[in-house]
Protein backbone atom coordinates (compact mmCIF):
# COMPACT_ATOMS: atom_id res chain seq x y z
CA UNK A 1 0.00 0.00 0.00
CA UNK A 2 1.24 3.10 -1.06
CA UNK A 3 1.80 5.76 2.12
CA UNK A 4 -1.13 7.84 2.04
CA UNK A 5 -3.59 6.40 0.18
CA UNK A 6 -7.14 5.92 1.06
CA UNK A 7 -8.30 2.03 1.96
CA UNK A 8 -11.90 2.86 1.95
CA UNK A 9 -12.57 -0.74 2.85
CA UNK A 10 -9.79 -1.05 5.71
CA UNK A 11 -11.51 1.90 7.09
CA UNK A 12 -15.16 0.67 6.96
CA UNK A 13 -13.73 -2.81 8.38
CA UNK A 14 -11.64 -0.79 11.60
CA UNK A 15 -14.81 1.65 12.18
CA UNK A 16 -17.12 -1.83 12.29
CA UNK A 17 -14.90 -3.48 14.61
CA UNK A 18 -14.30 0.01 16.71
CA UNK A 19 -17.55 0.24 17.14
CA UNK A 20 -18.23 -3.36 18.30
CA UNK A 21 -15.49 -3.02 21.10
CA UNK A 22 -16.73 0.27 22.79
CA UNK A 23 -20.23 -1.49 22.84
CA UNK A 24 -18.56 -4.40 24.33
CA UNK A 25 -16.76 -2.49 27.16
CA UNK A 26 -20.01 -0.48 27.94
CA UNK A 27 -22.00 -3.34 28.44
CA UNK A 28 -18.81 -4.52 30.74
CA UNK A 29 -19.60 -1.39 32.60
CA UNK A 30 -23.10 -2.34 33.21
CA UNK A 31 -21.96 -5.87 34.44
CA UNK A 32 -20.33 -3.97 37.23
CA UNK A 33 -23.30 -1.95 38.13
CA UNK A 34 -25.79 -4.95 37.45
CA UNK A 35 -24.15 -7.26 39.74
CA UNK A 36 -23.76 -4.05 42.81
CA UNK A 37 -27.37 -3.48 42.61
CA UNK A 38 -28.26 -7.33 42.35
CA UNK A 39 -25.76 -8.59 45.05
CA UNK A 40 -24.54 -11.10 42.28
CA UNK A 41 -20.74 -11.97 41.75
CA UNK A 42 -19.21 -14.91 39.67
CA UNK A 43 -18.08 -15.55 36.35
CA UNK A 44 -19.52 -12.80 34.31
CA UNK A 45 -18.13 -9.69 37.21
CA UNK A 46 -14.84 -11.54 36.97
CA UNK A 47 -14.61 -11.50 33.07
CA UNK A 48 -15.95 -8.12 33.02
CA UNK A 49 -13.30 -6.50 35.80
CA UNK A 50 -10.63 -8.59 33.74
CA UNK A 51 -11.55 -7.15 30.18
CA UNK A 52 -12.17 -3.51 31.31
CA UNK A 53 -8.36 -3.59 33.66
CA UNK A 54 -6.98 -4.72 29.92
CA UNK A 55 -8.73 -1.87 28.43
CA UNK A 56 -7.37 0.33 30.86
CA UNK A 57 -4.00 -1.16 30.83
CA UNK A 58 -4.11 -0.43 26.98
CA UNK A 59 -5.75 3.05 26.96
CA UNK A 60 -2.50 4.26 29.50
CA UNK A 61 -0.30 2.27 27.21
CA UNK A 62 -1.31 4.66 24.57
CA UNK A 63 -1.69 7.65 26.72
CA UNK A 64 -5.16 7.79 26.11
CA UNK A 65 -5.01 6.67 22.46
CA UNK A 66 -7.20 4.12 20.90
CA UNK A 67 -5.06 1.66 18.73
CA UNK A 68 -7.55 1.35 16.68
CA UNK A 69 -6.72 5.58 16.00
CA UNK A 70 -3.41 4.32 14.73
CA UNK A 71 -4.75 1.86 12.60
CA UNK A 72 -7.40 3.80 10.94
CA UNK A 73 -4.83 6.64 10.25
CA UNK A 74 -2.39 4.18 8.81
CA UNK A 75 -5.26 3.39 5.94
CA UNK A 76 -6.11 6.91 5.55
CA UNK A 77 -8.79 7.98 8.01
CA UNK A 78 -9.28 11.59 9.16
CA UNK A 79 -11.33 11.03 12.15
CA UNK A 80 -10.93 8.85 15.56
CA UNK A 81 -14.32 6.33 16.12
CA UNK A 82 -15.57 9.01 18.65
CA UNK A 83 -15.61 12.27 16.29
CA UNK A 84 -17.65 10.55 13.72
CA UNK A 85 -20.24 10.85 16.46
CA UNK A 86 -19.15 13.61 19.06
CA UNK A 87 -17.14 17.17 19.18
CA UNK A 88 -13.38 16.55 18.67
CA UNK A 89 -12.62 18.03 22.50
CA UNK A 90 -15.44 15.34 23.64
CA UNK A 91 -14.36 12.31 21.79
CA UNK A 92 -10.61 12.92 23.24
CA UNK A 93 -12.15 12.86 26.79
CA UNK A 94 -13.54 8.45 26.19
CA UNK A 95 -11.28 6.61 27.83
CA UNK A 96 -10.97 9.36 30.97
CA UNK A 97 -15.18 9.06 31.02
CA UNK A 98 -15.11 5.47 30.67
CA UNK A 99 -12.31 5.36 33.58
CA UNK A 100 -14.52 7.44 35.68
CA UNK A 101 -17.73 4.91 34.98
CA UNK A 102 -15.78 2.04 35.94
CA UNK A 103 -13.70 3.46 39.00
CA UNK A 104 -16.97 4.54 40.53
CA UNK A 105 -18.06 1.02 39.50
CA UNK A 106 -15.34 -0.46 41.19
CA UNK A 107 -16.00 1.74 45.03
CA UNK A 108 -20.06 0.75 44.43
CA UNK A 109 -19.30 -2.86 44.17
CA UNK A 110 -18.16 -3.69 47.67
CA UNK A 111 -20.09 -1.06 49.18
CA UNK A 112 -22.97 -2.84 47.88
CA UNK A 113 -21.65 -6.40 48.38
CA UNK A 114 -20.96 -5.90 51.78
CA UNK A 115 -24.07 -4.36 52.88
Amino acid sequence: MITGEVNTLMIWVLRLAHGFIPTLLMALIGVIYYSAASHAHGFWLCLAMAALLIEGVVAVLNRGNCPFGYLSAKYGDTKTFHELFLPKTMAKQMFRINGVLVAAGCVYLPVRLSS
